[in-house]
C-alpha cells in the first residue's frame, strides 16, 4: 500500500512538472509567434533604404550625400576625375576642395609624409566642373617654419599662404602644434595692415576650412597647450570678421567656411540698412557655391523649409558703409571652457560685423535650424550666445531668446560679433516593454521553487539527519533575491515618467541662461542602487555555483582527502565577499573618472542594469570587466569540473558492481541534469545570443529565457521534490487529505487498490521479475547519488 502511494505520488509529481514545462514552452512559442506577427504587420518605411544612392543617407526629409555626389538621390557627380600632372597623380577630388597628390615628401625631408602638391576642383559660373592648376609645395617647409616667416608676409604672402594650404590638406596629419602655427600664419595674412595679396587671403580661407576638418580633440589639446596670454585663435576670428567686410559684394565659399561681404551705396537715402543673410540647406554637410543668399532692404526674418541658418542685420547708415558675414560649419575654433559637449553634433557659428568698430545702433535677429539625430535625441533647451573675445568664451550678455517653433530657434542680440546657439538634448531612450509572460511566469515559478527549497533544507535538517547543505542554501538565497530584484526592479521608473509627460518636443523658451553641457541626464538613484544590487547578487549566484562545483570535486573526485579546514567559513567569505569587492571597485573607478555624471557610465538608462559600453567603447564597459569576464572564468571552471564528474563518477561503468547496485540510465540522466542546473551550465546560451543572424539569435534568446528564468524551479524539482523525505512528507499530507474526504468516497477505489496490491505481490514472488521491476521504479533520488557524501561532510563540520 505504501509503495503504491509512493508510485502515485511520483506519477502526480511527474504530471505536474510536465504540465509546468508544457506551459512555459507554450508561452515561449506563443510569444515568438506574436513577435513575428508584429514585425510582419509593421508598415514599411515611406522611403526605402535603397532610395539614396552612392552612400547617401535619408535625413531631414532628403538625401544627405557624401562629398563626391549630389542631387535628390545622390546620383549626380560632384567631383573631378582622377588626373595626372607630370609625375604627380591625384585621386577623385570633390568640387570646391583641394585634392592631395598620391606622392608624398621623402622621409629625409622636414615635411616627410605630407603631400607634395595639391589641386583644386572648382565649378565655373556656367556650372561646369574643372580642375585648376597644380600647386607644388616645398618638402622642407613645415607649419612651424612658416610661422617664422610671418615677417615676410607683405612680400611673400602668396607663397606662404599656398604652403600653409598644402600643409593642412591632410586633416589626419594636423597636430595641436600645427593648429597653433597655422592659425598664426593665416591670422596675419588676413591682417589688413600686413598688405597680403587678395589671392593669398582667398587661399587662407581654404586653409581655415581644412583646419576645421581636424578632430575635435586636436583643437582641445591646442587650446589646452596655449597659454592664457596666447590670442592666436581670437586674433584669427577677429581678423576674419574684418576681412568679411572688405570683399565688396562678393563671397568666398569653402566646404567649412563661407565669407560674404555687402557694400552699401553712399547715394542711398535710407536712414537704416537691413541685410538678410541666409544659409540654404544643401544635399551634403559641406557648404557649396550658391548655398548662401544675401537680400537687402528687408524688415524681418523669413525662414522656409530650405533654410538652415538666417541672420538679419539692422544698422544705421551713418555708422556703416559695408557689412560682412562669416559662417563656420562647426565651433572648433571656439573652444569653450564653460560649455562641455559630449555629442558630436556640429554647432554652426555665424559672424556679422560692419566696416566700422562702432556697434552702437546695430542689432541682429537670428534663426537657427538645428541639425541632430531626431530619432535618438530630443532638444531640451537652448541658449543664444556670442563669443566674447575678452574672456575667450561664450556669453549671453545682450542676447535674448526670441521664441521657437518645432523647426527653428530664434535669437535677438543688440550688438554684432560671432553668434551661436548652444543646445542641450535629452536622449530618446527606447525603454523595453514590461517583462513578457514567459519571463514573468518563469521567474514566478523560480521564486516559489527557491523559497520552498530553502525552507525544506532548513526545516528537514533533523529529519534527514544531516546538516543544512550550506552551499545549496546560499546559492538558492542569492538566486531568490536576484529574481525578486529582477522582477520588481529591472524597469527604470523614468520610463513611466516619460510616458506621463506631455512632451511636444518644443524646447524651453524661457530665460536666456548659459548652458553647461549639451546633454541632460535625468538621474534615478533608485535605479542605480537596483543595478548595483543586481550586479552583486548575480555575481554572488555565479560564485556559489563555482563553489558548489569545487565542493563536489572534493567530495566525489578526491574522496580520500578531507575538505580543507574551516571550509564553510572560507567559502562563505568568498561567496559573499568577493562579489562585493568587485562591485565596490567598479563603482569607485567609474565615480572617480566621471564625477557627478557617473551613473549612466555604470548602468543603462533603458533598464536598471550595467552599461553595455562606456565612453571608450566596449573595452571600457563595466559589463565586460566587472561581469562578463568573471562569469566566463567561473563558467569555464564549472564546465571543466562538470565534465570530470560526468565522466569519472556518473557515467563511469564499473563491472565489479552487481546488477542490484548498478545505477539506471534514468538516474544517470537526472544526476547529470541536477549538476547542470546547479553549476549554471545553461548560461553558456547567453554567448550564442551574440550571433549576428537575427533568426538564430531569437531562438537562443528564448532558449536562454526558458532555461534560466526557470532555474529555481529546476532546483526545486531535482533537489527537493525528488528526495525521499519530501515524498514521504507529501505522502502523509495526501493521506490526511484523502482521509478527510470521507470513507464513502474511498469505497469505489477499494477493489482496484486490492487488485494492484495482488499484482505487486505476484511480481515480487518472481526474483528475476522483481529485480527488473525495482530497476524501473522512478524513485530516483538525486540527493543519494550526488549529495550523500556532501551531507556527510557537512555533518562532520
Amino acid at each position: 500500500m505504501a509503495s503504491c502511494r509512493a508510485c502515485d505520488l511520483r506519477v502526480l509529481t511527474a504530471v505536474v512538472c510536465g504540465l509546468l514545462t508544457t506551459i512555459v514552452l507554450g508561452l515561449g512559442i506563443w510569444t515568438t509567434v506574436l513577435k513575428i506577427q508584429r514585425e510582419l504587420s509593421t508598415s514599411s518605411p515611406s522611403i526605402p533604404l535603397e532610395f539614396c544612392r552612392n552612400g547617401g543617407t535619408w535625413e531631414y526629409g532628403g538625401c544627405i550625400c557624401p562629398d563626391l555626389w549630389k542631387g535628390w538621390r545622390c546620383t549626380i557627380t560632384n567631383f573631378c576625375e582622377k588626373s595626372t600632372y607630370e609625375s604627380l597623380t591625384f585621386d577623385r577630388i570633390p568640387v570646391g576642395k583641394y585634392g592631395s597628390s598620391q606622392q608624398r615628401c621623402d622621409k629625409d625631408t622636414l615635411n616627410a609624409g605630407n603631400p607634395i602638391a595639391t589641386r583644386l576642383c572648382n565649378i565655373t559660373i556656367y556650372g561646369e566642373i574643372e580642375l585648376q592648376n597644380v600647386t607644388i609645395g616645398n618638402c622642407n617647409e613645415t607649419l612651424e617654419t612658416l610661422e617664422k616667416q610671418i615677417v615676410n608676409i607683405s612680400t611673400q604672402s602668396l607663397n606662404i599662404s599656398a604652403e600653409a594650404q598644402i600643409l593642412t590638406s591632410d586633416a589626419n596629419r594636423i597636430t595641436p602644434e600645427g593648429v597653433i602655427s597655422a592659425t598664426r600664419v593665416v591670422g596675419q595674412i588676413f591682417n589688413s595692415t600686413r598688405n597680403a595679396e587678395p589671392e593669398a587671403k582667398v587661399i587662407a580661407v581654404t586653409t581655415v576650412s581644412q583646419l576645421l576638418d581636424a578632430g575635435e580633440d586636436v583643437f582641445q589639446k591646442a587650446a589646452a597647450t596655449a597659454s592664457d596670454n596666447d590670442d592666436t585663435l581670437a586674433t584669427l576670428i577677429k581678423q576674419m570678421e574684418i576681412y568679411s567686410t572688405s570683399l565688396g559684394n562678393t563671397s568666398v565659399v569653402r566646404p567649412n567656411v563661407a565669407v560674404q561681404s555687402v557694400a552699401f551705396s553712399s547715394e542711398s537715402t535710407m536712414e537704416s540698412l537691413n541685410v538678410r543673410f541666409s544659409v540654404r540647406k544643401g544635399t551634403s554637410d559641406s557648404l557649396i557655391s550658391g548655398s548662401t543668399v544675401v537680400e537687402r532692404d528687408v524688415d524681418k526674418l523669413n525662414p522656409d523649409g530650405e533654410t538652415e541658418l538666417q541672420i538679419l542685420l539692422s544698422t544705421l547708415k551713418s555708422n556703416t558703409m559695408a557689412c560682412g558675414f562669416v559662417v563656420y560649419q562647426n565651433n572648433k575654433l571656439f573652444q569653450s571652457k564653460s560649455f562641455k559637449a559630449k555629442s558630436d553634433f556640429s554647432q554652426k557659428v555665424i559672424s556679422s560685423s560692419t566696416d566700422k568698430n562702432n556697434h552702437q545702433g546695430a542689432s541682429v535677429d537670428i534663426v537657427f535650424k538645428p541639425r541632430y539625430d531626431q530619432k535618438e535625441f530630443q532638444l531640451h533647451s537652448y541658449a543664444c550666445v556670442y563669443w566674447n573675445l575678452l574672456t575667450k568664451d561664450w556669453d549671453t550678455h545682450g542676447c535674448d531668446k526670441n521664441g521657437s517653433t518645432n523647426d527653428f530657434l530664434y535669437c535677438r542680440c543688440n550688438h554684432t560679433t560671432n553668434f551661436a546657439v548652444l543646445m542641450s538634448f535629452e536622449k530618446k531612450y527606447k525603454y523595453p516593454e514590461s517583462l513578457d509572460i514567459l519571463s514573468s511566469v518563469g521567474c514566478a515559478l523560480s521564486i516559489t521553487g527557491l523559497a520552498l527549497t530553502i525552507v525544506f533544507q532548513i526545516v528537514t535538517r533533523n529529519v534527514r539527519k544531516t546538516s543544512v547543505t550550506w552551499v545549496l542554501v546560499c546559492l538558492c538565497t542569492s538566486m531568490l533575491i536576484f529574481n525578486l530584484l529582477f522582477v520588481f526592479g529591472i524597469e527604470n521608473s523614468n520610463k513611466n515618467l516619460k510616458k506621463s509627460e506631455s512632451s511636444t518636443g518644443k524646447p524651453d523658451s524661457g530665460r536666456n541662461e548659459m548652458l553647461m553641457q549639451d546633454t541632460v541626464d535625468i538621474g534615478n538613484p533608485t535605479c542605480t542602487v537596483v543595478a548595483a544590487l543586481l550586479h552583486y547578487f548575480l555575481l554572488v549566484t555565479f560564485t556559489w555555483t563555482g563553489l558548489s562545483a569545487a565542493q563536489l570535486y572534493f567530495l566525489l573526485i578526491r574522496t580520500m582527502r578531507p575538505l580543507p579546514q574551516h571550509f564553510i567559513l572560507f567559502v562563505s567569505l568568498i561567496g559573499w565577499g568577493v562579489p562585493a569587492v568587485v562591485v565596490l571597485v567598479t563603482v569607485g573607478i567609474i565615480f572617480s573618472q566621471s564625477g557627478s555624471q557617473w551613473e549612466l557610465n555604470y548602468r543603462q538608462e533603458e533598464i536598471c542594469w550595467l552599461a553595455v559600453s562606456g565612453n571608450g567603447g566596449l573595452i571600457s564597459s563595466p559589463l565586460l570587466w566587472s561581469f562578463m569576464i568573471p562569469i566566463t572564468i567561473i563558467l569555464i571552471n564549472n564546465i571543466v569540473i562538470f565534465i570530470i564528474i560526468i565522466v569519472k563518477v556518473i557515467w563511469k561503468t564499473n563491472q565489479n558492481l552487481t546488477s542490484t547496485k548498478k545505477v539506471s540510465f534514468l538516474k544517470k540522466i537526472l544526476s547529470t541534469l541536477s549538476i547542470t542546473v546547479v553549476f549554471g551550465v545553461t548560461w553558456i546560451l547567453a554567448y550564442f545570443m551574440l550571433i549576428g543572424n537575427d533568426d538564430i539569435r531569437i531562438i537562443f534568446n528564448y532558449m536562454f529565457c526558458l532555461f534560466n528564468t526557470t532555474q529555481g524551479l529546476q532546483i526545486f524539482i531535482l533537489y527537493t521534490v525528488k528526495t525521499k523525505v519530501f515524498q514521504s512528507e507529501a505522502s502523509k499530507v495526501l493521506k490526511s487529505l484523502s482521509q478527510s474526504t470521507g470513507r464513502v468516497r474511498l469505497l469505489p477505489s477499494v477493489a482496484p487498490l486490492r487488485l494492484r496490491v495482488r499484482m505487486y505481490n505476484m511480481l515480487r514472488s518472481f526474483p528475476a521479475l522483481s529485480e527488473r521491476f525495482r530497476l524501473l521504479e522512478p524513485s530516483v533520488i538525486v540527493e543519494e547519488t550526488t549529495f550523500s557524501e556532501s551531507d556527510q561532510a557537512d555533518s562532520s563540520m
